[in-house]
C-alpha cells in the first residue's frame, strides 16, 4: 500500500492561495506526470490537499529539445507556445479556458520565482498573415470589443520588413504582447521540484486498473502495489481511454504525433562579429500557417530556434515530414533553409473523437478526466488544474 504524503502543517507560501470557504482536505491520486498532471498535482497540494503522482517515468524533468527522438508524452515534444489573445475566436469554452490559463501562468510564474524555481519566460507573439483574406481576419480580431484592452497590434509589411532576421514571407500579422512561450521541460521541473519540497510525492509505475473502493478509489499499479484516495486523477494522455474502459467509461482518443527541429542559423548569415543579443530583434516566437518559429537566443551560441511541429494521426514518425517543416509551404527564408540541425523530437499528443478538446468531466464520483487537450496542454494546464481544485474543494463544502 502506497502512503499519501502528509499534509503541510502551518500556514505558508504553499496555502496562501487556498479558497476562503472551509473544506475537509482531500487525498488525491493524478495518474500521468505530463504537464497537465503535474500541474493539477501541484495546484492542489499547494491548497492543502495530499497528492501522489503516479506515472511510469515517475515524473520527467528533461527540457524540450534534448531528446533523441523518442515518444515523450505531448506536453515534454511541445514548443511552449502559449496562444490565448490572438485565439480566433471571441467566445465560448476555448476561448474562456485559453485566458484564465494566461492569467493564471502570470500568477503561477510569480509564485514559483519567489520560491526560487523561476521559469523562464519569452514575452510577444507574433501571428504572420499569409495570405489576404487571412490578414482581414486578423483585423476583425483587432476590433473585436471582447479583445479591447489586449494590446493586439497589427504589423503591415514594411513593419516586418524590420525583423532580423527576416521572416517567412507574409503580407501583415498580428501582434500580441501578452501572450509567449515558456519552455515545457523546464516549466514541468519547476513545478514537480516546487511541489516536492512541499510534500508532494510522486511514485515510478504503471497504472493496470481503476477500482471503486469504500467511497474513494483504489488504484492498482504494475510490477505491483496498491494506493488509495478519495480522488483520482487521469491525465494520462491517449492511455486514459483504456484505464476507463473497464469501468464502462468511452472516451475514444486518437494520437497524433508531432516532430520538432532545434536549429542553427549558419555563421554566414550574419556579420561578423555579432554580439549574440543583437541576433535576434523579433518580438517573441512567430507563427506561420500553424507552425512555431522559436528564438532561443539563451542556448549556446545565440543562434539556435525551434521549429515545430508536425502533424502525424498515429505513432510513426515519417521523417519525410520534417523536411516540409523546414520549407514552411515555400514561404521559408533563405537562412532557414542553410540552418543546421542540432536536435530533433517527438511526442504524442491526444485528440478527443466525437468531443471538443479538452476533456474535463467527471466520469465517476471521485474520478476526474483531465485529457484530450490535443496541441493546446501547455497552454490549458493551469485551467485543467484549477477546474480540477474546484470541483474537489467544492464537493468537499457540500459534505
Amino acid at each position: 500500500m502506497t502512503d499519501l504524503p502528509p499534509r503541510p502543517g502551518a500556514e505558508s507560501e504553499q496555502t496562501q492561495t487556498r479558497r476562503t470557504y472551509p473544506f475537509r482536505p482531500s487525498t488525491v491520486i493524478v495518474v500521468g506526470a505530463g504537464l497537465v498532471g503535474v500541474a493539477a498535482a501541484w495546484w492542489l497540494q499547494s491548497h492543502g490537499h495530499r497528492v501522489l503522482i503516479v506515472d511510469p517515468g515517475g515524473g520527467s524533468e528533461h527540457g524540450s529539445g534534448s531528446g533523441s527522438g523518442a515518444n515523450l508524452n505531448g506536453s515534454q515534444a511541445a514548443l511552449g507556445v502559449l496562444m490565448a489573445r490572438v485565439f480566433h475566436r471571441s467566445r465560448g469554452r476555448a476561448w474562456r479556458l485559453r485566458q484564465q490559463s494566461l492569467d493564471l501562468w502570470e500568477q503561477w510564474r510569480q509564485i514559483l520565482e519567489g520560491r526560487g524555481h523561476p521559469i523562464p519566460w519569452r514575452r510577444g507573439l507574433l501571428l504572420l498573415a499569409s495570405d489576404p483574406a487571412e490578414l482581414k481576419r486578423q483585423q476583425a480580431l483587432v476590433n473585436d470589443p471582447m479583445r479591447q484592452g489586449m494590446g493586439l497590434q497589427l504589423w503591415s509589411q514594411d513593419k516586418l520588413a524590420e525583423l532580423s532576421p527576416a521572416g517567412p514571407a507574409a503580407v501583415g500579422g498580428l501582434f500580441s504582447d501578452a501572450d509567449g512561450q515558456l519552455d515545457p521541460g523546464l516549466t514541468l521541473h519547476a513545478l514537480l521540484s516546487d511541489g516536492i519540497e512541499a510534500g508532494l510525492c510522486h511514485q515510478s509505475g504503471r497504472v493496470v486498473a481503476l477500482e471503486p473502493r469504500g467511497g474513494g478509489w483504489q488504484v492498482r499499479l504494475e510490477p505491483g502495489g496498491v494506493a488509495e484516495a478519495e480522488w483520482v486523477l487521469v491525465c494520462a494522455g491517449v492511455a486514459s481511454g483504456a484505464l476507463l474502459e473497464p469501468l464502462d467509461v468511452l472516451k475514444p482518443m486518437e494520437p497524433v504525433l508531432g516532430q520538432a527541429l532545434e536549429l542553427e542559423r549558419s555563421p554566414n548569415d550574419a556579420p561578423q562579429p555579432t554580439p549574440p543579443e543583437t541576433l535576434w530583434n523579433w518580438p517573441g516566437a512567430v507563427v506561420h500557417g500553424g507552425v512555431n518559429l522559436v528564438p532561443r537566443p539563451d542556448l549556446p551560441g545565440g543562434r539556435r530556434f525551434w521549429l515545430g511541429a508536425t502533424l502525424e494521426p498515429g505513432l510513426r514518425a515519417d521523417p519525410a515530414r520534417l523536411e516540409t517543416l523546414r520549407e514552411l509551404g515555400g514561404a521559408a527564408p533563405a537562412w532557414l533553409e542553410a540552418a543546421h540541425e542540432r536536435g530533433r523530437w517527438q511526442g504524442v499528443r491526444c485528440r478527443p473523437l466525437g468531443q471538443p478538446a479538452p476533456l474535463l468531466e467527471q466520469v465517476a464520483p471521485g474520478l476526474l478526466l483531465l485529457s484530450g487537450h490535443y496541441r493546446n496542454g501547455v497552454l490549458l494546464a493551469p485551467a485543467s488544474a484549477d477546474w480540477a481544485l474546484r470541483w474537489i474543494e467544492g464537493s468537499a463544502s457540500t459534505r
